[in-house]
């Protein structure tokens, strides 16, 4: 009898252990390279922080690969990736569209269909595009020029930009693009926001007002000082050209 009742409370603690191991939380890792130079990462880690996912950040190492990652030398982008709930995801619209789908009230896209169709499409043209503005103003968070020659080639992208961005504020009030929370876009957006910033890129001054709103963003602060706090360096991407 004695030996019924242990194999009983055995069993108990057993199935008790299985249900705590299923409800209790995954904890969600993200796979990031340089605070400073590297805009993907901060895409991604905006991304996680608008869906309200907490994560935990892995560094991948200073070496040859990541380098050319950050240095535009690379054809494959290695980082962000968001490791949640069994799901690996590695690329920025990808795990946007993740983070929307496990988070749907976050607001990550517009409510609106025409307004969430808008925000897909100019969040698309970020991801895919824009590769001379790319090379011309790398992202680089240590550094502010006063004035910094920016090459003829980029100047279209620079256009589209503010384009894109004038419509946007002007069709939804801002001070966000699709007004007063920021979406996937703003994600997507604020490593060109803080581009202009470092480079002092001549703005109207509704993209100008824009640029600030997403720097001072609070995120945005938290990553610029966390930045501001690496030890390295990269000389490549600290060059006037």
């Amino acid at each position: 009898m004695l030996r019924c009742i242990i194999n009983i409370c055995k069993r108990k603690q057993a199935l008790e252990a299985v249900t705590m191991n299923e409800t209790a939380p995954t904890t969600a890792k993200l796979t990031i390279s340089s605070k400073t130079y590297s805009a993907w990462s901060l895409r991604g880690w905006l991304l996680c922080r608008l869906a309200g996912l907490e994560v935990e950040e892995r560094k991948v190492a200073n070496d040859a690969a990541n380098r050319a990652e950050l240095l535009l030398l690379s054809p494959s982008v290695l980082v962000p990736r968001l490791n949640y709930n069994g799901a690996s995801v590695w690329d920025t619209l990808a795990i946007a569209e993740f983070l929307n789908e496990q988070f749907p009230e976050a607001g990550l896209l517009p409510r609106d269909p025409i307004a969430r169709a808008l925000c897909r499409s100019i969040s698309g043209e970020i991801h895919s595009g824009f590769s001379n503005l790319r090379s011309a103003l790398p992202m680089n968070l240590k550094v502010k020029h006063e004035s910094f020659p920016v090459f003829s080639g980029a100047r279209p992208d620079i256009e589209r930009i503010e384009s894109i961005w004038q419509d946007c504020l002007e069709r939804f009030g801002g001070p966000f693009l699709f007004g007063a929370q920021p979406t996937m876009a703003d994600a997507m957006y604020a490593p060109v926001a803080t581009r202009f910033i470092t480079y002092a890129v001549p703005l109207a001054p509704e993209c100008a007002a824009y640029c600030c709103t997403i720097f001072e963003w609070a995120p945005m602060q938290e990553w610029i000082a966390a930045a501001k706090a690496e030890p390295e360096e990269m000389e490549e991407l600290e060059v006037e050209f």
